[in-house]
């Protein structure tokens, strides 16, 4: 997720002190993305100094506010025009844990991959859960809506998740059947060959 880009939709809407855009980031992703307030004053002081947000007085409480600039308006429509770059996918700890695990000495890669599983499907359904008490009462606002669509993409990729473990465990079985059922090495064609001439050697010499 990208925090600078969240926090300038957010600005979009009217200037924002900082706890209260890490409040309102953690309400619309449903604190999937939990923010501490460092996190936020940072991301602000970098778009400060790129020239996206400038400071803009204060409330009534005397919290610093920040408000968006025409640039910070052109990067962030810019961010929600151009499609997620997946031709560099993020590392993923699951795939890299797998591939490492295959014929790693002493590893069972299968109860790797069943306990895996297990996580999955439990994690699959807390979020199905959590689907179900947003659907309980129909969203009223944007956050529950956004909120339902994070949650939604959660269970989507669990769901993934899940049918790509399944295939995992299937290519396994299938290279432990094929490997079963190679023929041993027998002698080679060297081998095969000597003791065929021994016969003829041995007459050769007789006569």
């Amino acid at each position: 997720m990208s925090i600078r880009h969240g926090l300038l939709a957010l600005l979009e809407r009217g200037p924002r002190y900082g706890s209260r855009l890490r409040t309102e980031f953690e309400s619309r992703t449903g604190s999937t993305w939990p923010l501490n307030v460092g996190q936020v004053y940072t991301t602000l002081s970098r778009l400060e100094r790129d020239g996206m947000v400038v400071q803009d007085g204060a409330d009534d409480a005397g919290h610093d506010l920040y408000a968006i600039t025409d640039a910070g308006r052109t990067e962030l429509h810019t961010w929600f025009g151009t499609p997620v770059d997946r031709t560099h996918p993020p590392r993923d700890e699951l795939a890299i844990k797998l591939a490492m695990a295959v014929g790693a000495p002493g590893v069972d890669i299968r109860e790797v991959i069943q306990s895996q599983r297990r996580h999955t499907l439990k994690a699959m359904q807390d979020y199905t859960r959590l689907k179900a008490q947003a659907l309980a009462d129909v969203p009223a606002d944007r956050d529950e809506v956004a909120w339902l669509l994070v949650v939604e993409q959660l269970i989507f990729q669990a769901e993934a998740e899940a049918r790509w473990l399944d295939h995992c465990e299937s290519r396994l079985v299938r290279l432990a059947e094929a490997a079963a059922t190679e023929p041993s090495a027998g002698p080679g064609p060297a081998a095969t060959r000597g003791p065929a001439r021994a016969p003829a050697e041995r007459s050769h010499s007789q006569r």
